[in-house]
């Protein structure tokens, strides 16, 4: 009796695996890799210009790889109608496929698998003050601090935010394109875990240079100085950068500040003096401003004459440029 148990306990068990290891084969031959043996990448939405692979279990006639469209569809053979693709995951394609080819009459009860091949639709594209500029395909989880590992990091002249351009990511919607600012301080310091956004892809990410200001006439270190950092500039800090005034400096500076869009520049005169005794409260500068010194004989400088030499500047390097922190 009790060997009789056993074989029937035998036998149960390698029913069991045989029956597994048929289950497990039919798994595999259904969830095969596309026709070119590329492994499937990480499941994402399909969009316009992905490729995708499409095996139909025992129809070798109907796998293949397929290029989603423009406007968001796959063709097939021996099927009239289109299939919309784009803005469906692969196991939602895989049902409309099915159901394609059964109202199709093609096949009775096909079995098919899609996978994805290429991602195109996802594009991240970061530029500016980075060292590598860089396109690439958002697949799995991407912060923004990834894409911008993915361009080498942030060069020394970066400036305080980062602007990122977030596209529509349905193909239907046809709402305007926002732009989210992100502080670079606080991205990089990682206070804030909110600022490391995840991309969907579509985001265009541009990295401003700083600001500078020029400090320019009798100064012992004339030249162009970045703010940097969320940083602001006056008056005080612009001498200090430029190791201060020479002996012949005048008591009275010039700020000529960019106005409008005409391109001109107006003349602001300050009393130097005055805020070097503390007895006139520190001038602010903006982006772009000129601080120019004359000398104490009252002979100026044109602003066409100190623009073309800041143009000299710039044209010579990095030699007058120093960054702000």
């Amino acid at each position: 009796m009790r060997c009789l148990t056993v074989s029937i306990l035998v036998i149960a068990l390698l029913n069991s695996a045989s029956a597994q290891q048929q289950t497990d084969l039919s798994r595999e031959n259904a969830m095969a890799p596309s026709s070119n043996g590329a492994p499937d990448l990480p499941i994402e939405k399909i969009g316009r210009d992905d490729l995708i692979g499409i095996t139909v279990y025992d129809a070798p006639e109907l796998s293949r790889t397929v290029r989603v469209g423009s406007d968001g569809d796959i063709r097939l053979p021996m099927l009239r109608q289109h299939i919309q693709a784009a803005g469906l995951y692969p196991p939602d394609l895989e049902a409309a496929i099915t159901a394609a080819l059964i109202s199709g009459n093609v096949l009775v009860d096909p079995i098919v698998t899609v996978t994805v091949v290429e991602y195109r639709s996802r594009p991240i594209t970061v530029a500016g003050a980075v060292r590598t500029p860089v396109t690439f395909q958002a697949t799995g989880v991407v912060t923004l601090l990834d894409a911008i590992s993915q361009a080498g990091g942030l060069t020394e002249n970066a400036g305080s935010e980062i602007l990122i351009s977030h596209s529509p990511t349905d193909i239907n919607d046809k709402s305007t394109t926002l732009i989210q600012r992100i502080s670079v301080q606080g991205l990089l310091s990682g206070q804030d875990p909110s600022l490391n956004i995840h991309l969907e892809g579509g985001e265009e990410i541009r990295v401003p240079e700083a600001g500078r200001v020029f400090v320019l006439g009798r100064v012992k270190r004339p030249g162009s100085f970045l703010i940097t950092d969320g940083s602001e500039s006056s008056v005080m800090k612009a001498l200090a950068l430029s190791e201060g005034l020479d002996s012949y400096a005048s008591p009275r500076a010039f700020i000529y500040r960019v106005e409008g869009g005409s391109g001109s520049r107006s003349e602001i005169p300050i009393e130097l003096k005055s805020i070097l005794a503390r007895k006139s409260p520190d001038v602010p500068l903006l982006s772009n401003d000129i601080l120019y010194i004359p000398d104490a004989t009252g002979k100026r400088a044109s602003v066409k004459t100190l623009e073309t030499l800041l143009g000299v500047g710039a044209a010579v390097g990095v030699a007058l440029v120093t960054v702000y922190r």
